[in-house]
């Protein structure tokens, strides 16, 4: 099937994170893989690609496929991913809950925030994402009732982003983001296991469409000990 090498890249992915292939160690070669996986090295070329430009390895002339160390990519900053698609790779570690789902118009304060007209109606969601029982993330989201209507608890606990996709026909296409560290808010001690953290690092995104529309301003709210905001950057 053309797709096989998508199955075969999920599957090196999927052992490298889980540590069944360590970084610094050197896949394969290119028969090899072909002979393991069954097929022609061409699929493997396209295999090794994707890997290649999703970070999880590097190419080192004379001697083959480095694999990086993917831990410290595992919170994008650049990027457009929904947490569902991050706890994919995470497995049964993540969970999310949804504390608040309203609609509202856009007051003064929340005009001088968001990139939405005043008066406009919007969504007001928020989300605890659990991870290893402890309720470590806030997301705090505000979207555009005219561009993505419908939305209900159940779509926000499963994936915003993949009902604007695949049922809206949307198309999500760049981010504007900044990171700050803040003092903890009551809400943050409310709804966060802080464990007696005097800071929270703090990820404000607005979000938009193709056309350039801003349709969500998110505010991503960390507890500070589990998770490292890195990018993975290759000179073109």
């Amino acid at each position: 099937m053309n797709n096989k090498f998508i199955r075969i890249y999920e599957d090196i992915a999927a052992h490298i994170r889980n540590g069944e292939i360590e970084a610094g160690s050197l896949l394969p070669s290119e028969l090899d893989l072909s002979e393991s996986y069954q097929t022609s090295r061409e699929t493997i070329r396209k295999a090794l690609k994707m890997l290649y430009e999703e970070g999880y390895i590097q190419k080192i002339q004379g001697k083959g496929s480095i694999v990086l160390d993917i831990r410290m990519i595992d919170f994008p900053i650049s990027g457009l991913v929904s947490f569902k698609e991050l706890a994919k790779k995470m497995g049964q570690r993540a969970r999310t809950h949804v504390e608040e789902l309203e609609e509202l118009k856009v007051d003064q304060a929340l005009f001088k925030t968001v990139q939405f007209g005043l008066g406009e109606q919007v969504w007001k969601i928020v989300r605890v994402r659990n991870v290893d029982g402890e309720r470590v993330i806030l997301d705090k989201d505000y979207v555009s009732q005219r561009l993505v209507p419908g939305l209900t608890k159940e779509i926000c606990n499963d994936s915003i982003y993949e009902y604007m996709e695949d049922q809206l026909g949307l198309s999500i296409s760049f981010a504007k983001k900044e990171i700050l560290v803040e003092e903890p808010t009551e809400e943050d001690r409310r709804l966060m296991d802080l464990e007696g953290f005097h800071n929270v690092v703090v990820v404000r995104s607005q979000v938009y469409l193709e056309d350039a529309s801003p349709f969500q301003f998110t505010e991503s709210r960390h507890r500070p000990d589990k998770f490292k905001f890195v990018d993975f950057a290759r000179r073109k």
